[in-house]
């Protein structure tokens, strides 16, 4: 759960309606439980600034959502806490699919990045979400209900009072009774509409590549996490033609990102499956090595045999010899696959959700998401704090090179915590003696000293639409070096980038390109399209 500083808040409502889940349980076996105050409160409309998937605003609880039972999902699209919670919204709307239940997510950001409607847009695309969003980029929804903390839910009941409140995640269970029991009392008082309400959805673009999310350079091939296509991609390094297509069954992928090559045998961060797993590259065979299908490991995976542990999240991968390291976002921490032994373990992270060094165990990290190795120092990009930090392999200690807080960002170049901002960055690689990030919030790649922490914008202009005369990118998610040439995973344009490093010269490998513009190549090889917008 993502803590929101207390800029965010207001003053809340007559009573703080911030329920533990218990009272909320209590309220849908029982509404009588709670105190009349508390059950008679009413929903403030919500005054957002647009509306997306929907054909029409529901901001009056009183004419658009008469009748209907809501749930609020107070989220942010950066935060993995909010991810987590998807699934669990799918599985309601599911369930109550044809009763007047209605899930609305109130998207209130945290980084100004994610307060842009087309940027909300995509990421519910990319988390194929499938209920109506109200944008709340000046969080006045989010201070009318006293948020104060991602992700946070709200259920409303069919007559506009609100019933109850809570913040995290993992309460599917509660909320599903708590539903069942605000439609049951909707329908002996009388307040319930008759059926569920008819929106038009927005239908996703049809893209060769769907929200690249990581890559990986090796040899004359280039592979590609798919990640909203649920595959991965072999790709021709050179002209960029698709070799080969894996799609894992029992389970599918879900939401690839994290990839790591170890002669023919490809590793592979299974993110929404919570799940280690490896591709033979010879077979096409997929293994699983860490992880319960589906299981996601709350609080905190415990170490143990892979297979016996359940893991939250899986971001990154890093190969250093017989050990892989992975990136796990959503416990907040680093662990370590011991490959001969099939053992896994936590390598530093206390589990809690900051930014502090010291050593490897009692450190707090903040949803790392990227990796790059230099000796035994092993860098990894903390996305929720906008920080580039770096773990000593032979010391066991959690050094900051950039970065200083969970609420301190934006696009500064300078040397060190005190001059250097980014805005959740998510991938790293290795150029020479330096490093490159994938600064994704603010649309740039930039270079980082690793020993003077001088920070450079390097490639990108800041802007988001595709450009004839320079190179720009839309959060780009993973970047990987090979020589002197960069590849990007430029997420939101459904595209992968070729860079060479010492001209900056650029094209489009694979994906939508402005076709032959000055400063843009053509599209490569047999799976380019045609231009796009992105």
């Amino acid at each position: 759960m993502l803590q929101a500083p207390l800029s965010y808040e207001l003053p809340c409502m007559r009573t703080r309606l911030a329920l533990t889940m218990l009272s909320t349980l209590l309220l849908a076996l029982a509404p009588a439980c709670l105190p009349a105050q508390e059950s008679e409160m009413r929903a403030p409309d919500l005054a957002g600034t647009e509306w997306l998937n929907t054909d029409r605003p529901l901001s009056s609880f009183e004419k658009d959502l008469k009748g209907q039972v809501v749930l609020l999902d107070f989220w942010t699209y950066c935060c993995i806490n909010c991810i987590h919670v998807i699934p669990d919204l799918e599985k309601l709307e599911e369930e109550f699919k044809d009763e007047p239940f209605l899930v609305i997510g109130v998207h209130s950001n945290k980084f100004p990045q994610e307060g842009e409607r087309e940027n909300i847009r995509q990421a519910m695309l990319r988390y194929k979400i499938q209920h109506p969003v109200v944008v709340d980029a000046d969080h006045k929804i989010w201070q009318s209900y006293g948020v104060r903390a991602w992700p946070t839910m709200t259920l409303i009941g069919s007559d506009g009072n609100i019933i109850g409140q809570a913040a995290g995640e993992g309460h599917y269970e509660t909320l599903r009774l708590a539903i069942r029991g605000a439609l049951e009392t909707g329908k002996q008082e009388g307040t319930l509409a008759e059926g569920p309400l008819k929106l038009k959805k927005e239908v996703a673009p049809q893209t060769e590549l769907f929200y690249p999310a990581k890559v990986l350079a090796a040899g004359d091939k280039l592979y590609v996490a798919d990640s909203a296509h649920d595959r991965l991609l072999e790709l021709n390094r050179s002209s960029g033609a698709i070799l080969r297509e894996f799609r894992a069954s029992e389970p599918p992928l879900h939401h690839p990102h994290g990839l790591a090559l170890d002669g023919d045998t490809l590793y592979i961060a299974d993110t929404d499956n919570h799940l280690l797993r490896k591709l033979d590259l010879k077979t096409g065979k997929f293994t699983t090595l860490a992880g319960k299908t589906g299981l996601q490991a709350r609080p905190l995976p415990e170490a143990g045999p892979g297979l016996d542990t359940r893991l939250n999240s899986p971001w990154a991968l890093e190969l250093d010899g017989e050990q892989l390291h992975i990136a796990m976002a959503g416990s907040h921490q680093l662990w370590t696959f011991h490959l001969p032994s099939g053992r896994i373990s936590p390598l530093a992270g206390s589990g809690y959700e900051n930014i502090v060094d010291g050593p490897a165990a009692l450190a707090r990290l903040a949803q790392p998401s990227g990796f790059a190795q230099i000796g035994r120092m092993l860098y990894f990009a903390d996305s929720e704090v906008s920080a580039i930090r770096a773990i000593d392999l032979e010391k066991n200690e959690v050094v900051t090179l950039v970065g200083t807080g969970l609420f301190r960002f934006g696009d500064r170049d300078g040397k060190g915590t005190d001059e250097v901002l980014l805005q959740h960055p998510l991938g790293l690689a290795v150029w020479r003696d330096k490093l490159l990030v994938a600064d994704t919030y603010n649309n740039k790649i930039k270079t980082l000293d690793p020993v003077t922490k001088e920070t450079r914008s390097f490639l990108g202009t800041g802007e988001e639409r595709l450009r004839p005369d320079a190179l720009t990118m839309w959060e780009p998610g993973g970047i990987d070096v090979v020589g002197d040439t960069l590849y990007i995973a430029d997420t939101n344009h459904h595209r992968i980038l070729e860079v060479d490093l010492t001209t900056k010269e650029w094209k489009v490998l694979i994906g939508p390109a402005i076709v032959g513009a000055a400063g843009a190549a053509k599209p490569m090889g047999e799976a380019a399209q045609e231009p796009s917008d992105g």
